[in-house]
């Protein structure tokens, strides 16, 4: 915003450090020149001579004159080594406060010494230049996966209205199936982004939600896929209540199950869908059977489009932001997600929210 211009912070502390300086000054002369008035004799003999209590006076006032002329100078003249020393690390801030305005955020303070208030401010500068230059390089991998998955359907497309365009033949049945799953896909994909923006503005009313019931009905919705697996899923608990959106905590379970059943054993595989309560928090854990993972790979499994399988499409293999809408959404409620290898193969998801307490 537009100011107008105004006196320096460094030149507003040497005017206050050489009134200050003056004040005590003056003080201090006032305070002398009291105590020689009501002490002095009238008549003082001196060794240059005789000298009457008005002279005495009349000098003092002249030397302490010649002191306030001293204090002021000196005081302006130190106030503003002062100044500049103490506010130098508030210019190196400043500084730095431009060059991320102009778009480097790779640029940090460092400020030397020992922890004072200008010293916490540069560490917090760049405790917040470091999480901007983290979320806007991730901000660029998502528009950028984005942009290549969002391309991939719609030139699947555009090369399947090609070939019937060219083909003198009438479209064929196979042709409309393909196109219509390739739309299928491309709508998925739309409205898992648009999922993932109305989590992260948290755009909910919050409201008492059972997780224990939302994981309940999650597994009843997708018990038709797991039966068409030859999959098991075993569902255990008490009840948890956490606050949240019910909609929003039913996709996070939803997602978290569906992805348990899609990357699972071929057959015979298992899923394992509990809730717990612990003092502050209560917990939704999902597990599943399947190949060996690498704690590596495990690391990367909740950034967008992202895939298990290193983004090789099954089917219901989905737009790859299952486990990053669950993240967002849980990072939504105030949550913490956990993400770790089983040993036996497979993964194990932990979904940690605030306990719901009656007030």
């Amino acid at each position: 915003m537009d100011r107008k211009p105004g006196l320096s912070v460094r030149l507003k502390l040497t005017l206050s450090y050489a009134g200050f300086l003056m004040l005590a000054g003056a003080l201090l002369l006032m305070t002398v020149w009291i105590f020689l008035r009501s002490h002095l004799p009238d008549v003082a003999v001196l060794p240059g001579g005789v000298l009457n209590r008005a002279g005495l006076m009349s000098t003092f006032t002249s030397a302490a004159g010649v002191v306030v002329v001293f204090l002021l100078v000196f005081g302006l003249l130190g106030g503003w080594i002062l100044a500049g020393r103490m506010l130098a690390p508030l210019t190196r801030i400043t500084d730095a406060t431009r060059m991320a305005t102009g778009g480097s955020l790779s640029h940090r303070i460092r400020l030397d010494g020992r922890k004072d208030e200008f010293r916490e401010l540069a560490d917090a500068f760049d405790a917040m230049l470091t999480r901007l230059e983290a979320q806007v390089a991730e901000q660029q991998r998502f528009a950028a996966n984005a942009s290549h998955e969002l391309r991939t359907p719609l030139a699947i497309s555009q090369a399947l209205l090609e070939v019937a365009r060219t083909d003198p033949a009438p479209v064929s049945g196979e042709l409309v199936d393909r196109l219509h799953a390739v739309n299928a896909r491309a709508i998925d994909l739309t409205e898992a982004l648009l999922l993932l923006s109305r989590a992260d503005q948290r755009s909910f009313t919050p409201e008492r939600v059972d997780l224990s019931l939302v994981a309940e009905e999650a597994t009843e919705t997708l018990l038709p896929l797991a039966e068409k697996r030859g999959l098991t899923i075993e569902t255990s608990g008490e009840v948890t209540p956490t606050h949240g959106s019910h909609a929003l905590l039913l996709q996070l379970t939803t997602n978290l199950v569906h992805n348990a059943i899609v990357h699972n054993r071929p057959d015979r595989g298992t899923v394992w869908v509990t809730t717990s309560v612990r003092p502050k928090t209560v917990v939704l854990t999902v597990e599943n059977t399947g190949e060996p993972l690498t704690p590596r790979l495990v690391s990367t499994l909740v950034e967008p489009f992202r895939r298990g399988t290193e983004r090789i499409r099954t089917d219901h293999a989905g737009a790859g932001l299952g486990l990053a809408i669950v993240k967002t959404i849980t990072q939504a409620h105030d949550g913490t997600l956990a993400l770790e290898p089983r040993p036996g193969g497979g993964l194990r998801i932990t979904v940690s929210l605030p306990r719901w307490w009656l007030r």
